[in-house]
C-alpha cells in the first residue's frame, strides 16, 4: 500500500507519560496484539510508503528508541512536554527535508504512540480525500452518540469545518453535537511554518496542535474533515482497561480475516493469534491456543487446546495435540507432537515424527519416522530415520559448563529409562538395553547393555518392616496384617 500521488512524511507523537498507566514502562510501549502501541503506527506509515518517518520521544525517551531501533524511523525528543503543538514541532524538525525547498511536496501525517487500532487502509482513504480535495488541512473524526470528552467538530451551515472546541469551553449547543476530533491530520507543507505561530494556552501552558485549523483558515487555505466508519480506530489505550479493550478489538479483527481465510477456529475469542502468524487453508484451531512470532502454519493443520506456539514452522499435515509449546521449531509434515509436549528453539523434525507426552528437545534433529513417545529429553543430538526412543530416555549433553552433542544413526532402538553421556555416537541400526547408562560409543547393529547386575535378598521385607512393627499396625493395616501371616 502506497500514496501514488505526493510523497508523505509522517510525525508520531509518543512523548507521553500515560501515568493512568501506573506503570515504569513508557505508555507507547505496553503490548497490543504482539507489538508494543507504538510499533502499531510505525507500521501504518511505512506501509503508507512514508518518506520519513519521525516519532517524537519524551517520556522514558531512551526504552522508545531501543524498542523502535531496528525500524529504520527518525528520532526528535521532546525535551519538556508542553503540548501537542510543541511535540509537532520538535518532529516536524527532525524531517530531513525541513526547511527546504523539496519540502513543498509532501504532506504530513500526525499519528498517535498510543492508537494502535488505525487501519492502514482508513489512512490511506484519508489521504486520498486530502488530495482530491485539494485540502491544506484535513482532520480524522468520527461520530458518537455522546462525545463527551472530546473535541468537537463545529461546522457551519455548508458544512465545512469552521473550529474545533474543545470540552471545556464548549456552549450546551457545541457539547451536542456528535462529531469528535481524533487528533490525526494531514496537511501540506505549510504546517510546521504556521505551528511556529501557536500560541500557548492561558490556563495550561501548552501548545495545542487544533489551533492549526484556524491558523489555516486565516491563510485562506482550504480544510475539511474525513469521517471514520469504524470509530474504534481511533480507540486509545490510557489504562490496563483500555489495554484489554485494543486486545479484544485487534484479536477478533486478526481472528476474523483468518476464519475468512479458510481457518477453523473453534472458539475464536479464546485465542491469541499476532499479526506476524500466517495460517494456512483447513488449520483447525482449538480453544485457548496462542500464536506468536514468525509462526508459519501450513495446510491441514491441527493445533490442539492450550498450546503456545511461538516462531515455528508447521509442514502440512502436523498435529499438536493440547498443552503443547513449541518455540523456534521446525515440524516436518505429518508429524504430531504431545500433549505436554516442549519442542525449544533448534528443534527440527522431519516428517512423521512422533513427539509424545512430557517429551522435551533442544538443539534436536530428528530424522523422518523418528519416535519418542513418553517422558524424554533430547538436547543438542541428532538421531536418524526409524529410531525409537524408549520411555525415560534422557541425552545427558550439560557436563555443567559445556554443551556436547551426540549423534544417534537410523533404525536404533533405545530401550526404556536409558541415559546416554554426551558426547556419545551410537551406529545404525544399534540397541542399547533398557536402563542402561551409555558412556561408550556403540558401533552400527551392536548391543549396548550397561547396568548394574540384580542382586535378589529374599525374606529382607519381613526384616525391614518387622523392625518397625509398631508403626506399621498404627499407618499400614494390609502390611501388618502381611506381617503377621510370615
Amino acid at each position: 500500500m502506497k500514496n501514488s500521488n505526493r510523497p508523505l512524511d509522517v510525525v508520531i507523537l509518543a512523548a507521553g507519560q500515560g501515568t493512568r498507566m501506573r506503570s515504569a514502562l513508557p505508555k507507547v510501549l505496553h503490548p497490543v496484539g504482539g507489538r508494543p502501541m507504538v510499533a502499531w503506527a510505525v507500521k501504518a506509515a511505512q506501509e503508507l510508503g512514508a518518506r520519513n518517518v519521525v516519532v517524537v520521544t519524551g517520556h522514558g525517551a531512551a526504552q522508545v528508541e531501543a524498542a523502535l531501533a531496528a525500524t529504520g524511523v527518525t528520532f526528535a525528543r521532546q525535551a519538556q512536554q508542553r503540548g501537542t503543538g510543541d511535540a509537532f514541532l520538535s518532529g516536524a524538525a527532525a524531517l530531513p527535508l525541513s526547511g527546504s525547498a523539496q519540502a513543498g511536496d509532501a504532506d504530513i501525517l500526525v499519528l498517535y504512540g498510543d492508537t494502535p487500532l488505525l487501519r492502514p487502509s482508513t489512512l490511506q482513504a484519508l489521504l486520498h480525500s486530502h488530495q482530491a480535495s485539494a485540502s491544506a488541512f484535513t482532520i480524522l473524526t468520527g461520530e458518537l452518540p455522546d462525545a463527551t470528552g472530546y473535541g468537537r467538530i463545529i461546522r457551519d451551515e455548508t458544512g465545512n469545518v469552521t473550529r474545533i472546541v474543545e470540552q471545556k469551553g464548549a456552549t450546551d449547543a457545541e457539547k451536542a453535537v456528535r462529531e469528535f476530533n481524533s487528533g490525526v491530520y494531514v496537511m501540506d507543507a505549510r504546517a510546521p511554518q504556521l505551528a511556529r505561530q501557536i500560541v500557548p494556552n492561558n490556563v495550561t501552558g501548552e501548545y495545542y496542535l487544533t489551533d492549526l485549523l484556524a491558523l489555516y483558515h486565516a491563510a485562506g487555505a482550504a480544510a475539511q474533515a474525513f469521517k471514520l466508519d469504524d470509530i474504534d480506530e481511533v480507540m486509545g489505550a490510557n489504562d490496563r482497561t483500555g489495554l484489554a479493550e485494543a486486545e479484544a478489538i485487534l484479536r477478533r479483527r486478526i481472528n476474523t480475516g483468518h476464519m475468512r481465510g479458510g481457518v477453523t477456529l473453534i472458539n475464536p475469542d479464546t485465542n491469541t493469534i499476532e499479526d506476524t502468524v500466517t495460517l494456512g487453508q483447513d488449520v483447525t484451531v482449538e480453544p485457548g491456543v496462542i500464536l506468536r512470532g514468525n509462526t508459519r502454519v501450513a495446510d491441514g493443520v491441527t493445533l490442539g487446546a492450550y498450546s503456545v506456539i511461538t516462531d515455528s514452522v508447521l509442514e502440512p499435515g502436523v498435529v499438536v495435540r493440547p498443552h503443547s509449546v513449541l518455540d523456534g521449531a521446525v515440524v516436518g509434515a505429518g508429524s504430531d507432537v504431545g500433549p505436554f509436549a516442549r519442542l525449544r528453539p533448534g528443534s527440527v523434525l522431519g516428517a512423521g515424527v512422533h513427539i509424545g507426552n512430557f517429551v522435551e528437545t533442544k538443539n534436536a534433529r530428528l530424522s523422518d519416522g523418528v519416535k519418542a513417545g513418553h517422558l524424554a529429553y533430547l538436547g543438542d543430538v541428532t538421531v536418524g530415520a526409524e529410531t525409537n526412543i524408549g520411555a525415560g530416555t534422557i541425552i545427558a549433553n550439560f557436563d555443567g559448563v559445556n554443551k556436547h552433542q551426540t549423534s544417534v544413526g537410523a533404525g536404533v532402538f533405545i530401550g526404556s529409562n536409558s541415559t546416554l553421556i554426551a558426547p556419545r555416537t551410537v551406529g545404525d541400526a544399534a540397541f542399547i538395553a533398557a536402563g542402561s547408562a551409555i558412556h561408550d560409543d556403540i558401533p552400527e547393529g551392536a548391543l549396548a547393555v550397561a547396568r548394574g547386575k540384580q542382586h535378589t535378598m529374599e525374606g529382607w521385607s519381613r526384616r525391614y518392616w518387622g523392625g518397625m512393627r509398631e508403626k506399621v499396625g498404627q499407618k499400614l493395616p494390609w502390611l501388618a496384617a502381611w506381617l503377621e501371616r510370615q
